[in-house]
């Protein structure tokens, strides 16, 4: 591939510049920058900037399954969930592009210990919770674990050093997350180095995408996989294809679920799962009027109150009804270490461009209906986004510690 191949798709996206210092460059750089902007979608920038400002439709509230009503049906629920695992139909999607740097670790978020008198990550404490499901449905659970270009190989050696955690390893399939480029404030694409253009994930809303670039929707049809759980790896006690969870979803008839939790307040800053112009829906925290923050139930309860933790029930068959069309495209302000005009490193204090993501809780509203699906926030609900404070390796050390884990 040379200049002469790509310059038309740069001069239509008006991205010329990417090509400044190509002359500089060895024979391998070069054709090592012409692909990677083969392989990029300049489209994206000028998509997110045409659709940043689309107002949202109108809400209501969405009703769901209490604890209460959930612990009700309990066995009944888990006895259709394990029969749906048994027959090989569930199969689950470890969100996990992610480094722990915001942790102080340059290693994927995954593999960081979080143990105090012996080793415990993130990665053994899903597949401890995928093995003990495993064990209960006679079966191993397949599990897709996304990683990015930037985290793919340190995953595969940290799981293989670990042997898998004792799991099937013709289960565990690893695959890399499609890659968004940056630009600055104008959409102009940065560099990151004279020969490579600064580029980001896409955002956890695309895995599916990123699972059909892998050629692994064929994988999907080959295991008779009609069910995909999609999780973060970031929430230290998430429940892994949970029969309880699966059977509620598939008894109610929806085409998709989530685990939520309740709020604490009205004002916690989380998303909630509601309906938008008659379709299950995600409304930010920050997109909530007061009148809609505020709202309650006759019985007291906020009627907007059941906050997502980012972990779905997909079918797979809806998935593919739509895998073609174009999730919103969130532009996020960001730091990016990048070159000026003259080739000159920039490491920005503030932000100095965007990243482009799509996100997962988007894909809910492309479905006809969702299970909202409350569990016990301190059983399920342990995220680790910082190092110190609110959400982070303090409090949910604290929070496995109550749910009985030996750290």
């Amino acid at each position: 591939m040379n200049p002469d191949q790509i310059r038309p798709i740069l001069e239509h996206y008006q991205q010329t510049h990417l090509l400044a210092f190509y002359d500089t460059l060895s024979e391998q750089e070069q054709q090592a920058l012409c692909e990677q902007i083969a392989a990029l979608d300049f489209s994206i920038p000028v998509y997110a900037a045409s659709n940043e400002n689309t107002a949202r439709g109108t809400f209501a509230p969405l009703q769901g399954m209490s604890i209460e009503k959930a612990a009700q049906f309990a066995r009944e629920h888990e006895i259709l969930g394990l029969k749906a695992l048994r027959r090989g139909e569930v199969g689950a999607v470890l969100l996990a592009g992610g480094q722990g740097t915001r942790l102080g670790f340059d290693i994927p978020k995954g593999c960081v210990n979080i143990g105090e008198t012996r080793e415990v990550t993130l990665f053994s404490l899903h597949f401890a919770n995928l093995k003990r499901h495993a064990a209960m449905a006679g079966r191993s659970i397949p599990i897709f674990i996304m990683t990015s270009k930037f985290n793919y190989d340190a995953t595969l050696q940290f799981l293989q050093e670990h042997h898998y955690f004792d799991y099937p390893e013709e289960d565990v399939i690893l695959f890399r997350q499609e890659m968004a480029v940056c630009t600055d404030f104008d959409g102009k694409a940065l560099l990151a180095a004279p020969g490579y253009v600064a580029e980001s994930p896409n955002g956890n809303g695309g895995w599916f995408l990123s699972m059909e670039k892998a050629g692994l929707l064929s994988e999907l049809e080959r295991r008779g996989i009609r069910w995909l759980n999609v999780f973060a790896v970031d929430n230290a006690l998430q429940q892994i294809a949970d029969p309880k969870f699966i059977g509620a979803v598939i008894k109610s008839g929806c085409e998709s679920g989530a685990k939520v939790v309740a709020k604490a307040a009205p004002d916690e800053r989380v998303g909630v799962l509601c309906l938008e112009d008659g379709r299950p829906s995600i409304v930010e925290y920050y997109e909530m009027t007061d009148e809609i923050r505020t709202a309650r139930e006759e019985n007291g309860l906020l009627s907007y109150r059941y906050g997502v933790i980012l972990n779905y029930l997909f079918s797979v068959s809806q998935l593919m009804t739509f895998r073609d069309a174009q999730l919103p495209i969130h532009r996020a302000a960001k730091t990016i270490p990048c070159l000026d005009a003259a080739g000159n490193p920039v490491s920005p204090a503030q932000p100095n461009g965007y990243k482009y993501e799509t996100l997962v809780l988007d894909m809910v509203h492309f479905q006809q209906s969702c299970l909202p699906y409350e569990i016990v926030r301190e059983a399920e609900f342990a995220p680790i986004k910082n190092r110190n404070g609110i959400d982070s390796l303090d409090s949910a050390r604290i929070l496995l510690k109550n749910a009985g884990f030996i750290l």
